[in-house]
């Protein structure tokens, strides 16, 4: 039987690691593929990293695109990464040259998911990125095929390993932000610019693939609502262990009767919730259907060794001619749909204060809510961490994101509140 030939565009972390894993468990993908898989060629910015891996057999591309108009290739598989440029090319000229493409470039498909799946249905090729969400967690072909027969109601997922250890390191050692941060860069966790991550945006784009698999909708990376972790600080961490919860970065979707929900930020999750238990560079993503009620994958979420396991995943499904639709439908039956506003968007909610300590603070402070219709559930106050402030901890009952908002620019402009309000969701699972 022929063999799948296979052409890889970037031979970083993932690439060489996939690389490997095809040399090394050739019987293995072979068997299960139902005929050999070979790397026929390669393309490598950085040359150095040609010379670590074991090119014998294997042509040497200076310009990944040329990968895409060679006859001998079936699949392209890019793991260069970026919305734009390159990685953008490669993948189009892949798709028109007849090429099937594999990638773990969730930038790229949350910008342009849409377009490329209509490329590769137009061309009767395949379009496949397990690898682009959660590293080593089966969770695309979960939502794709292992759920088809479900109605989504809701994703919730930890979905980067960064923000995941940061927090863990947070809490379990009472560092701060930056102190946990520099950690995470020394064990090369995180990027010397580690924006994408912190910022959130690394979850948004990877929850927007989930989004779009689990509801039929357009990716729509403008929509989601984004937040990051410079603002928490460990006594954030410590108080919310005294609600019986803890804080994680999350990503959520759920369709609701107004629209969509999308969103990325820092929640306190009950102890109660899985999600809760998973700690370090651990990545989870929770799942609630109707039939199947809910459901939770959890692993490790990066790195060469997760996201190479799933990038030969997706090759040797290409081999075995599985379900060819990108977003588990054709593109054309994608539809956008109206983002849910802010009224929409209900949760309870963690207010922390740093106050003057004198008398009539509280009460100014619950004018403020009472005002904008937010039920108090509890109050903690803690001596003076400074010789005139105490922080004031506050969570509500459910209430829209909106009220939540004019609440707090409210209460931002007393002048007994000394710093900016830390406001985050309670996160019901």
């Amino acid at each position: 039987m022929p063999p799948l030939r296979i052409a890889i565009a970037g031979l970083g972390t993932v690439g060489s690691a996939t690389l490997r894993l095809l040399k090394e468990n050739a019987d293995v993908v072979a068997a299960r593929a139902g005929k050999p898989v070979t790397v026929t060629a390669v393309s490598a910015k950085d040359k150095a990293k040609c010379r670590k891996s074991d090119l014998e057999g294997i042509r040497l591309v200076d310009d990944p695109r040329e990968l895409a108009a060679l006859k001998d290739i079936d699949v392209v598989v890019e793991l260069i990464g970026g919305a734009e440029g390159i990685a953008r090319e490669v993948c189009e000229k892949a798709l028109q040259n007849g090429k099937h493409v594999v990638t773990a470039n969730k930038a790229l498909l949350a910008t342009h998911g849409l377009a490329l799946a209509q490329l590769a249905e137009k061309n009767g090729k395949r379009l496949i990125f397990e690898a682009a969400v959660a590293g080593g967690i089966p969770i695309v072909k979960t939502m794709r095929e292992g759920l088809a027969g479900n109605k989504v109601r809701a994703i919730q997922g930890i979905l980067n390993g960064t923000c995941n250890y940061i927090l863990t390191r947070m809490f379990e050692a009472k560092l701060d932000f930056s102190s946990a941060l520099k950690e995470a860069q020394d064990k090369g966790y995180a990027e010397a610019d580690p924006s994408m991550d912190i910022d959130g945006f690394d979850t948004a784009h990877k929850l927007t693939l989930l989004a779009a698999l689990a509801f039929g909708t357009m990716p729509d990376l403008a929509s989601v609502s984004v937040g990051g972790l410079r603002r928490l600080m460990p006594i954030d961490l410590q108080f919310a262990a005294e609600l019986d919860c803890r804080i994680k970065l999350l990503g959520v979707a759920r369709l609701t009767e107004q629209g969509l929900e999308q969103r990325v930020g820092p929640c306190l999750v009950p102890l109660a919730s899985p999600l809760a238990k998973i700690d370090d560079v651990l990545n989870a993503v929770l799942v609630q259907g109707d039939a199947v009620g809910e459901l939770t994958l959890s692993g490790r979420g990066a790195g060469g060794g997760p996201t190479s396991s799933a990038v030969v995943a997706d090759i040797i499904d290409l081999a075995r001619a599985g379900n060819g639709l990108p977003f588990g439908v054709p593109a054309e039956q994608l539809r956008p749909l109206p983002v849910a506003p802010a009224e929409a968007r209900v949760s309870g909610w963690y207010i922390r204060l740093q106050v003057t300590d004198k008398p009539g603070v509280v009460a100014d402070v619950s004018a403020i809510l009472r005002d904008e219709k937010i039920s108090i559930e509890s109050m903690l106050q803690h001596g003076r961490s400074r010789t005139d402030s105490v922080s004031v901890i506050i969570t509500t009952h459910a209430i829209g994101e909106a009220a939540m908002r004019r609440a707090i620019q409210k209460i931002a402009k007393l002048d007994s509140v000394q710093e900016e309000p830390c406001w985050l969701r309670i996160e019901n699972t």
